[in-house]
Order: structure tokens, then sequence, then C-alpha cells
């Protein structure tokens, strides 16, 4: 029978007092993936993996280090430590590092309450297969598609626990389920592509293959016949399929580690106007169904709901201990971490403020200028807000979609362009980052 991941983590722990750390936590995970493409309606890959991750992190006075390995003997356990240990003796002192004192700990949770694991049987790898032809044949039945790119349905479940010498242990489960498809349309240098897809921690949440198929297909021949578009300054609708990456920048930039360095455009914005009068984000890390949910984070501290952004106004940033002793501040249940890795500030589930408008209705407002529906690569000055990344989409004139546009570049300054949002009301509610699209009045495309 497989070693528990408690016992892994309290292993690690007894070890590093051995070799001889002052304090030390310790996180174990323990995987299995399962994964299968089609194409042409046979199986064209599987893949699955199973494995156990161990870190432990230990603290000599003010300086520490990380470790990490896939194998849990004994053996290797106290290798890490050992080897831990030497490491931070020769590590610079942070005066900033350490545990969480245990009067910050959480010491109470409703891990059933979140709904983060799935309780039914991982699917069988037939299932998984079957469900990757259906998206792909629903794909290839819209006229005009010509081939499925790939068609892919996938599993996973994982175990996390974490344990550290300031008297801190907790660990949970989770699930997710994914089926994704990505549709060409036309031919030669006339080709297109597009996808749609889903991802759940409950598999009977799962969207439709065939709606994914679809509108993967759909989504495919919208794109057909695309030009560039006049350069000028226009307003530009964020489609919902990647709006949350507009919010996400505003995230990025309020994160303790980005203040702490000075390297953030908000960083002298507390208390003032980040977003219009009316929007809100709030943070909620317990909503059930929720991949960012969690019930503690990876320093052991408390989750809770906070507003981030009230009636316009920013409230807060984004704290682990370390960002938050710098800042002298309270931290803010934010840390995250992987096995090798030390905690840094992450948000977990966001919510903007939704407005009233369809999607449909935006477009009709905006009269003539950009639907983004995807884009490539980033140019984003973290000192300035200076905003520059290539996009594609579609063209709207006097409030209609008249056709596909392609090699086109949008530029503005963040500040600007968040102040001015307008929200639709279509932000999917499942999702961990709830954000409808978002029209900003005025950027500037350059295009032809």
């Amino acid at each position: 029978m497989s070693q528990s991941l408690e016992a892994l983590t309290k292993a690690l722990l007894n070890a590093a007092k051995e070799a001889g750390a002052d304090s030390a936590d310790s996180m174990a995970v323990r995987g299995t993936s399962v994964s299968v493409d089609v194409r042409g309606g046979t199986l064209e890959q599987a893949e699955r993996s199973e494995g156990v991750d161990i870190g432990l992190r230990v603290f000599i006075g003010k300086r520490s280090a990380n470790v990490s390995a896939s194998d849990i003997s004994t053996r290797t356990i106290d290798e890490m430590a050992l080897r831990a240990v030497a490491m931070a003796k020769e590590a610079p002192e942070d005066p900033y590092s350490g545990l969480a004192d245990p009067d910050q700990l959480s010491t109470q949770w409703d891990i059933d309450a979140l709904e983060l694991c799935d309780p039914t049987n991982e699917p069988s790898p037939q299932v998984l297969q079957e469900d990757a032809a259906r998206a792909e044949a629903a794909g290839l039945a819209v006229k005009g598609i010509t081939q499925v790119q790939s068609a892919s349905a996938a599993y996973g479940a994982q175990q996390v626990y974490l344990a550290a010498t300031n008297g801190f242990e907790g660990g949970y489960s989770r699930t997710d389920r994914g089926l994704s498809c990505v549709a060409i349309a036309g031919t030669g240098t006339g080709m297109e592509r597009d996808y749609d897809g889903d991802s759940r921690i409950f598999q009977s949440d799962l969207r439709n293959p065939e709606d994914i198929g679809t509108s993967a297909g759909q989504r495919a021949l919208a794109r057909m016949d695309g030009r560039k578009p006049p350069t000028g300054t226009f307003p530009v609708l964020f489609d919902e399929r990647i709006s949350s990456t507009l919010i996400g920048h505003l995230l990025s930039a309020i994160s303790g580690a980005a203040i702490a360095r000075g390297a953030s455009w908000l960083r002298d914005a507390m208390g003032e106007q980040v977003l219009p009068d009316g929007l809100s984000i709030i943070e909620d890390p317990h909503r059930a169904r929720a991949t960012g949910s969690r019930p503690f984070d990876a320093e052991g501290l408390p989750t809770s709901r906070r507003v981030i952004v009230d009636n316009g106004t920013l409230k807060g940033w984004t704290l682990d201990l370390a960002t938050a002793r710098k800042l002298g501040m309270q931290p803010t249940g934010n840390a995250a971490r992987g096995t090798g890795s030390n905690p840094n500030p992450a948000v977990w589930n966001i919510a903007l403020t939704q407005g009233s408008a369809t999607h449909d209705d935006l477009i009709k407002e905006m009269g003539t200028g950009l639907l983004v529906t995807s884009m490539i690569g980033s140019t984003i000055n973290p000192n300035t807000g200076d905003y520059s990344r290539g996009a594609s989409g579609l063209w709207v004139e006097k409030g209609e979609i008249t056709h596909a546009i392609n090699e086109c570049t949008i530029a503005g300054n963040l500040r600007d362009m968040l102040r001015s949002i307008v929200p639709a009301n279509d932000a999917r509610p499942h999702l961990s980052r709830v954000i409808p699209s978002l029209l900003v009045p005025g950027m500037t495309l350059a295009g032809a």
C-alpha cells in the first residue's frame, strides 16, 4: 500500500529537524492524468501518468532553501533534508522569510462545501475517446470545415497535503475533466482555424461534445477571408473568451511581489479609482465547483472573500507572508506554490460586476470598431501600463459584423482602458474568472 501524503509530509519535517533546520514546511502531491487525442475518427494518441511529488522548504535563521523530488523513499527524504539545510546555510539572508505565526494559521474549513472533487469513477480511455470522436465529428459536420486539427479529452485527479513545524496540517483532493476541439476551414494559404473547449471539476457539468465541435467549426468559418483593419482610433470589444486577460493585467499589477519591487503601474494607486463607478472585483476562494477555490493557502493561512476593487476604487494588494512583511501589511491568504517552488502571491476565484447590456447590445453600441476574439504576443510595460498586443477578430460597421480581421495591433494604456470599460452580461459563472465581454471605447488600431 502506498504511503499516505500526510505521512510523507511528516517524514520530511522530521528529516529536516534531524538535519539541523530551525523550521520547515513540506508539501506532497499525488496526481493521476489521462488524455486521449482523436484524429480522423481513430485514436491518435493516449497518455496516462501517475506519480507523487514531494517538496521541502527549510529555514536556518533568515536563510532558506527549497528542494523537491519524485522519489518518496526514506533515503531520498533524508538526502533532501541534508541538501536543503546545506543550501540554506549558503543562501543570502532574507529578513522577511519565515513560516506563519501559529495564531495566523487556518484551523477549520469545510472541504465538502467547496466540491473540489468529483466522487464518480475515473472515466475509461474508451469513454474519453468517444467524447473526442463525437466532438471531431460535429466539427467536421459544419459546412466549410475541411479538417479537425485535434479533438482531445482528458481527466485529472490530484491530492495535496501541506504540513509545517508551526503546527499546520491540511489537505484536499481535486479533479478536472476537459474536452476540446480545433477546427480548420479553407485550404492552402486561405486556411483559418479556431477552437472551443470546456473544463469542469464534475464530469456531469461538462458541455456536450457536439456543442463543442460545432462551435469550433463555426468559429473557424467566421475567421475566413480576414483583412487588415484601417489604422486609427476605434472602440474595441474584448470577447468574453479573452476579456479575462484585460482584468488579469490589473490583478498582476496588484500582486504584492510587483508592489514590493515597485514594478507596477498601480504601485501608488491604493484608494484611487481604477475602474468605472459601479464596477467591483470580488475574490471568493470558497465558491463551490470552481477551480480557483482553496480551503487554505500554501502557507496554511485561511482564505476568505475579499473586495479587491469596490465601486471602481482599488482596495487592496494580493499578499503572501513575505510580501506582506515587506510592505508592513497583513497577508491576504493568497500564497500559492508547487513542490519545487517558494510561495508567491496568487489570486483565487475572481468576479467582475456584470453590466446590463448583452454582447450583441455592445456590438450595436460600438458602431464601427473591432470585436477581438483572439490575441497573440504581448508587450505590456509593467511600470507605465502601456499596452500593445497582436489581435484578430471581427470588424463591426454601423453596429453589424461585416468581415474577419487579422494581422492587427491594438494599443493603449491600461489605466485609461480599464477606467472606461463597459461590461456586458455574458460571463460564464462556472469559471474561476467570471469576466464578461468588455468594451473599451477607444484604442489605437494599426492595420492597413
